[in-house]
C-alpha cells in the first residue's frame, strides 16, 4: 500500500476508537458497562445489531464466496425477517420486563440454575470459537500487506480490540458501530461502482451480470428441496429462520445489543430495521463478488490468491515447477479471455445458438485454467502439508490492493478492520457479561459490590480476548470463514433455541426434562454434523425440535412441577 493508504487506514481506525471511548463516558457500574444504562435509541440498536453480525468475515469472505460459488448464499438470510417478527413479539418484551443482563437469567427463573449454566456454557464455547474466526479475518489483510505470518497480525488485532472493549464497555461498542456501519456502506458502494468502471470499455454492468449468469454465478434462488444442499430456498427459509431466531434471540452478543434500548419499542424498531436492510445489504455485497468475477474474466487473476502461500512455494524446491505452471496459466487465461469476449458479443446478438456455443467454449477454457491451478495447489501441499489451500478469503482483498486507487485502498481495508472491531467487541462484551452475570455473580461471588463486578467484567473481557486470539491462530485451517462461523453456530444454536422455546411456550415441562433433553440433543447434533448427514443449516431446526420432543417425552417421568417465570 502507498503512504496515503496507510494514513487513511490509521486515521480511520484511530477516529473510531477515540470516538467510541469519548461517547461512552465513564463506566461507574456493571449496568453501564454491560447494557449502557439501557439508554440507546432504535437506530443505534439497529446499526449495532447489523455491525455485530456483519463482521470482517462478511466483507472479506462474502465477495470471495460469490466469486467461487455464486449468489446462492443470499438464501441463507431469507428466514431473517420472520425471525425478527417472532423476536419482537416474544423475546424482547420478556427480556425488558425482567430487566435481565443476559438472556440466560430468564432460564433460571423459568427452570433452574443448572439449565441456565448449561446454556451459558454452550454459548461461551460457541461464541468464543466464532469470535476467534472474526479476529483472524483482518489478520489476513495485515499479513498480506506486510507479507508476514498471520500469527503476528492476529496477536495485534486481537490485542487492539480487547483494549478498547475493556476501557469503553458496551456504550463504546454501540457508538463505534454506528459510525463504522456508515463508513462501511459508503466504502462498499464505492468499491461496487469502481469494479464496473474498471471493466473494459465495451463491458458494462449488464454485460458483467449476464456473463456471470451464463457461468452459473447468478444462482440467487434454488427451488429444489435437497437436505444435502447447503443453500436453497427451503434451507434458507426454514433452517435460516431457526438459526437467525436462535442467534438474535439467545446469543448474548446480539441480545446484549437490544437490551441497551431505552424501551421495548426502541428495541423492536432496531430489530425491524435490521430485518429490512440485511438481505439487500448482503445481496449487494455478494453482487460485488460477481462483478469481481466478471472483472477477472478480462484481467488475469493470480493462479492462487493467497500470496503468502505462493511465496512459500516459490522459495522451495518446487519453485521452477510452479513458475512453469504460472506460464501455462497465463496462456490458458488469454484463451479464456478471448472466449469471454466471444460470449459478450454473442449476448449482444441475442442469438440463442451463438450464446450457447460461446458459453460452452468459455466453460471449457475455464476448466483448463482450473486444472492448471489445481496442479499448483498440489505443489503447495507437497511443499507444506499444512498449507492453506482455500484462497476464497483473499479474492476481494487481491482486487482491492491491486486495482483500486490510492486512498480508497486504505479506506476499504479500514472497513474490514472496522467490521472486525465492531463484531469482535460485541462478542467480547457478551462473553464477559455471560461469564460475570451467569457464573461469577450467580455462583461464585453473589454478594459483591458493583465495583467488584465491574472489575470482574473487565478481567473477563481480557480473559476472553486471550481465548479468542488463541482460537484465531487456528482459524486458517477452516476454509471459507463466512461458512465456518455459521457452521460452528449451527452445532449449538438449535439446542439453545429449543430450550428457550420450551421456556416460552411449553409451560408444563420442568427443568430436569429440558436439561436432559438439551444434553441428549447436543450429542445427536454433534454426531450428525461430524458425519455430514445433512447440510449444516438443517442442524438448527433439527436441534430445536429434538429438544422440545425429548423434553415432552421425559417430563412425565421426572415428577417435577414446572415453574412459570
Amino acid at each position: 500500500m502507498s503512504l496515503t493508504d496507510w494514513i487513511v487506514l490509521g486515521a480511520t481506525i484511530l477516529l473510531i476508537v477515540v470516538y467510541g471511548l469519548w461517547k461512552s463516558g465513564t463506566n461507574k457500574n456493571i449496568d453501564q458497562f454491560l447494557v449502557g444504562g439501557r439508554s440507546l435509541s432504535w437506530y443505534h440498536i439497529g446499526f449495532s445489531v447489523m455491525a455485530t453480525q456483519a463482521s470482517a468475515i462478511t466483507f472479506l469472505s462474502a465477495p470471495g464466496q460469490a466469486y467461487s460459488d455464486g449468489m446462492r448464499f443470499v438464501q441463507f438470510y431469507f428466514g431473517l425477517p420472520l425471525a425478527m417478527i417472532v423476536l419482537c413479539i416474544t423475546f424482547v418484551p420478556i427480556f425488558h420486563r425482567l430487566k435481565v443482563y443476559t438472556a440466560y437469567e430468564f432460564l433460571e427463573q423459568r427452570f433452574d440454575l443448572k439449565t441456565r449454566a448449561l446454556t451459558s456454557v454452550l454459548f461461551l464455547v460457541q461464541r468464543g470459537l466464532s469470535t476467534g474466526i472474526a479476529i483472524y479475518a483482518p489478520a489476513i489483510i495485515l499479513s498480506t500487506i506486510l507479507n508476514i505470518n498471520t500469527t503476528f497480525t492476529t496477536l495485534f488485532i486481537g490485542g487492539l480490540v480487547t483494549f478498547y472493549t475493556v476501557l469503553g464497555g458496551t456504550k463504546a461498542v454501540s457508538y463505534t458501530q454506528l459510525l463504522q456501519m456508515s463508513i462501511i456502506f459508503l466504502g462498499m458502494f464505492a468499491a461496487g461502482v469502481l469494479v464496473v468502471v474498471l471493466l473494459p470499455h465495451h463491458i458494462g454492468f449488464a454485460h458483467a451480470v449476464k456473463l456471470a449468469g451464463k457461468m452459473g454465478k447468478m444462482n440467487v434462488i434454488d427451488w429444489k428441496f435437497d437436505p444435502s444442499s447447503r443453500y436453497n430456498i427451503w434451507s434458507g427459509i426454514i433452517g435460516g429462520f431457526f438459526l437467525q431466531l436462535s442467534y438474535f434471540g439467545t446469543d448474548q452478543s446480539q441480545v446484549g445489543r437490544y437490551l441497551t434500548g431505552s424501551s421495548v419499542g426502541q428495541s423492536r424498531m432496531g430489530l425491524i430495521m435490521n430485518g429490512l436492510i440485511k438481505i439487500p445489504m448482503q445481496f449487494c455485497i455478494l453482487l460485488i463478488g460477481i462483478l469481481v468475477f466478471a472483472f477477472y474474466q478480462f484481467n488475469r487473476p493470480p493462479m492462487f490468491f493467497n500470496q503468502y502461500e505462493v511465496k512459500q512455494v516459490k522459495q522451495s524446491a518446487y519453485a521452477e515447477q510452479y513458475s512453469a505452471l504460472e506460464a501455462k496459466y497465463t496462456t490458458a487465461f488469454e484463451q479464456s479471455k478471448a472466449k469471454a469476449n466471444d460470449l459478450v458479443n454473442a449476448i449482444d446478438t441475442k442469438d440463442a445458438t451463438k450464446i450457447d456455443q460461446a458459453q460452452a467454449n468459455l466453460k471449457l477454457a475455464e476448466k483448463e485454467a482450473t486444472n492448471i491451478r489445481k496442479e499448483g495447489i498440489s505443489l503447495m501441499k507437497k511443499n507444506n502439508e499444512k498449507a492453506d489451500i482455500d484462497d476464497t478469503n483473499y479474492i476481494f482483498l487481491n482486487f482491492v490492493t491491486h486495482y483500486l486507487p490510492r486512498g480508497l485502498i486504505g479506506l476499504l481495508i479500514a472497513i474490514v478492520f472496522l467490521a472486525s472491531m465492531g463484531s469482535t467487541a460485541s462478542a467480547l462484551n457478551s462473553l464477559a457479561s455471560t461469564s460475570v452475570v451467569d457464573i461469577y455473580k450467580r455462583s461464585i461471588n453473589p454478594g459483591a459490590t458493583d465495583k467488584n463486578y465491574l472489575l470482574a467484567s473487565r478481567l473477563a473481557t481480557v480473559f476472553w480476548g486471550m481465548v479468542c486470539i488463541a482460537m484465531a491462530l487456528y482459524a486458517g485451517k477452516m476454509g471459507n470463514l463466512l461458512e465456518a462461523v455459521n457452521q460452528l453456530g449451527s452445532y449449538i444454536y438449535g439446542t439453545i433455541l429449543g430450550v428457550f422455546v420450551v421456556a416460552f411456550y411449553v409451560k408444563r415441562v420442568g427443568s430436569t426434562a429440558v436439561f436432559i433433553a438439551a444434553v441428549i440433543t447436543e450429542c445427536i447434533i454433534c454426531l450428525l454434523g461430524y458425519l455430514g448427514s445433512v447440510a449444516y443449516l438443517w442442524l438448527n431446526p433439527i436441534g430445536c425440535i429434538l429438544v422440545i420432543l425429548i423434553a415432552l417425552m421425559i417430563n412425565p417421568f421426572t415428577h417435577e412441577k414446572a415453574k412459570v417465570a
